[in-house]
């Protein structure tokens, strides 16, 4: 079922399109960009709350500036829907985040209207001064350059650092501050309390406007005139708001706060920021969820809800009929709260995803233990290890894909100093319809290769308890890396009793003599269903649960080698430097001549798509399993398929 976009929207094929309108028009097509966006995601599911807060902001942006000539930077992509639309993707915004579908984030492969792809957060001034310095080499002097920041994205160290550059330079930039309060979970630290301060104060705000106007006025008589005005709205800044601008100590001209729902006011100011050269930072205020009540009400559920009834804004789940196995992060937001309670030298560390890591749960019952640092990995890898040092027991928990964005903290402040810090990756291995910006990919590969780490996955939920148990016990040095996958585990009854693990220690989970397949995490789950259907075919296959990749179970290894001549590996997880790897050296170490075949993701982007069908197209799902073990023992698949 195809959406029919409103009246005005149906005419709009592109920015060009847009500019059409006359501007009184723009109020109405602006609820008819928002109508268009609720009605999709309700039917087809995406990213809602963040999308529907920028409408107006979008459809200013696109009518002022000259994209895609103009350089338009999202940061992060979450608020772009609206900018797909306008830009020529309304016909296919069904396909959004679907298996062969538009992508959910702007992406450069997808249109020349996404001027930089974009998944985490932080990147857009970096991207947008690298753009605008570049037109100044080139000549291009007119050029405009517009980084388009939500506010959680402004906790960033990357978007300081930005700031720090921008400020330096003579880049002809904008910096757009979507200041809604929210990431996917409500921000977080002083800078939240510091823009909540600006956007608050009266004073401040009617005597902006005041000197906004007199700029205007005077701007005709020169430069001298401009710098008199601006210095003279640098101290009204700084004497009204008791305390110096952020963004006017790093020389970036601030402007605003703005209603960021005003799509009118928003093209007159887009008009006169386009004219004063130089960067530029302009604060709108903006809610949330905008114009979707129950969105409005609760951010955090709204993020990503799912398919729902947009009248009654029931989110739509299906019913279910047999008991169902949990997720795995609420198994670790559970667990970690259990363990607590019993140890109290326990505290959980997460960079802005406490909902998303199930971290809330800890944060909810003991507050002063729990700590969300904002969008900051670097920071939250070195605060765990400060944390480590003092005694305490961190536990970090971060999407395996953010994980990325704190390696050198990994490195230089934990492993070298051989801290005990345990490290939860959340979402490892195919992360599904948000694409390859959050996929997991690469997390075993950078973690085995670092001395003092400990790398394990559990195949199941009573198998992450375990590892969690046993990262809290008392140990010298060694980080620890327990990663699990997105999504449901498989037991319903999963709140087992918890035991220790032996570092390095596997299980043999099934006899075979034909074939070995060696398994890490829940992937192993589609090896033994891959080896019953074997058995079925007359194939008898050895099933082993590896569970750590460092240190490797050797004396289990060395069963499986000595015992079988050919060999399959499976994982959730990047083939280069992976497990399969780390197989392939134990064999060529210890002179085993077994012939091997890795299963994992190659080398190459996977695009979006549901965790099960990229298991699928990377042929590490049950039937993949089955089939390549056929292959590797050279048996005629026209005979067993």
């Amino acid at each position: 079922m195809l959406i029919q976009p409103g009246e005005l929207l149906a005419k709009i094929n592109s920015p060009a399109d847009l500019k059409k309108l006359d501007q009184s028009q723009l109020v109405q097509f602006s609820k008819e960009l928002r109508q268009f966006i609720v009605d999709n995601v309700s039917i087809y599911g995406g990213h809602f709350g963040a999308s529907l807060g920028v409408v107006e902001l979008t459809t200013a942006l696109h009518y002022v500036f000259n994209t895609p000539e103009d350089q338009l930077v999202w940061d992060v992509g979450h608020q772009a829907y609206g900018h797909k639309i306008i830009t020529g993707r309304m016909k296919e915004f069904h396909s959004n985040r679907v298996y062969k579908g538009i992508s959910g984030f702007p992406k450069r492969k997808e249109s020349e209207y996404d001027s930089f792809g974009v998944g985490h957060s932080s990147t857009s001034i970096s991207a947008a001064l690298g753009m605008a310095i570049a037109s100044n080499i080139k000549g291009e002097h007119k050029k405009q350059h517009i980084a388009v920041i939500g506010d959680g994205a402004m906790t960033g160290g990357m978007a300081f650092e930005g700031m720090n550059h921008a400020g330096a330079s003579d880049a002809n930039m904008i910096i757009i501050l979507n200041d809604n309060c929210m990431s996917i979970d409500p921000n977080v630290g002083a800078l939240k309390e510091y823009l909540t301060d600006i956007s608050t104060s009266h004073t401040y705000n009617k005597m902006r406007d005041d000197v906004w106007k007199l700029l205007g006025k005077v701007s005709g008589f020169g430069k001298s005139a401009q710098e008199i005005v601006g210095k003279l709205e640098n101290s009204i800044k700084s004497f009204l708001l008791k305390q110096s601008n952020l963004f006017e100590s790093l020389n970036l001209r601030y402007f605003g706060p703005v209603d960021g729902h005003d799509v009118n006011h928003l093209v007159h100011v887009l008009n006169d920021l386009k004219n004063i050269p130089g960067p530029k930072v302009l604060h709108c205020v903006t809610t949330k969820g905008k114009g979707f009540a129950p969105a409005e009400k609760d951010q955090t559920k709204w993020h990503a809800p799912g398919k729902f009834d947009k009248i009654t804004g029931e989110i739509q789940k299906k019913p279910d009929l047999t008991p169902q196995a949990p997720k795995y992060q609420d198994v670790f937001g559970h667990t970690l709260v259990e363990l607590a309670e019993k140890n109290d030298k326990i505290v959980g560390i997460t960079p802005a995803m406490p909902s998303g890591s199930s971290l809330n749960i800890m944060m909810k019952k003991m507050p002063e233990r729990a700590f969300d640092v904002g969008i900051a990995e670097q920071h939250a890898v070195t605060f765990s290890a400060g944390l480590a040092t003092q005694g305490l027991i961190p536990f970090c928990n971060i999407y395996s894909t953010f994980m990325q964005r704190g390696y050198d903290q990994v490195i230089h402040d934990v492993c070298i100093q051989d801290l005990p810090v345990n490290f939860c990756l959340d979402r490892a291995g195919f992360a599904g319809a948000d694409g390859p910006t959050h996929h997991g990919n690469y997390d075993i590969a950078y973690m085995r290769c670092i001395p003092n780490m400990v790398v394990a996955s559990p195949m199941n939920e009573a198998e992450l308890r375990n590892l969690l148990y046993t990262a809290q016990l008392p140990r010298e040095g060694k980080a620890i890396s327990i990663r699990y996958p997105r999504g449901k585990g498989v037991m319903p009854e999963w709140q087992t009793p918890m035991e220790a693990v032996e570092i390095g220690s596997g299980r043999k989970l099934k006899k075979g003599k034909d074939l070995a397949i060696l398994s890490i995490g829940h992937i192993g789950n589609y090896a033994m269903e891959a080896a019953e259907k074997l058995e079925k075919e007359g194939v008898s296959a050895a099933v082993y649960d590896m569970r750590f990749v460092k240190p490797l179970d050797e004396k289990l290894l060395h069963e499986v080698f000595s015992e079988h001549k050919k060999v399959i590996t499976v994982e959730d997880g990047c083939l280069m430097g992976g497990f399969g790897s780390a197989i392939l050296e134990f064999m060529a170490e210890n002179d085993y001549s077994s012939k091997v075949k890795r299963l994992g993701i190659p080398d190459r982007i996977v695009e979006h798509g549901e965790q099960y069908e990229l298991h699928a197209e990377c042929q590490f799902d049950t039937e993949g399993i089955f089939k390549n073990a056929l292959l590797l023992l050279e048996t005629s698949l026209s005979t067993k398929v």
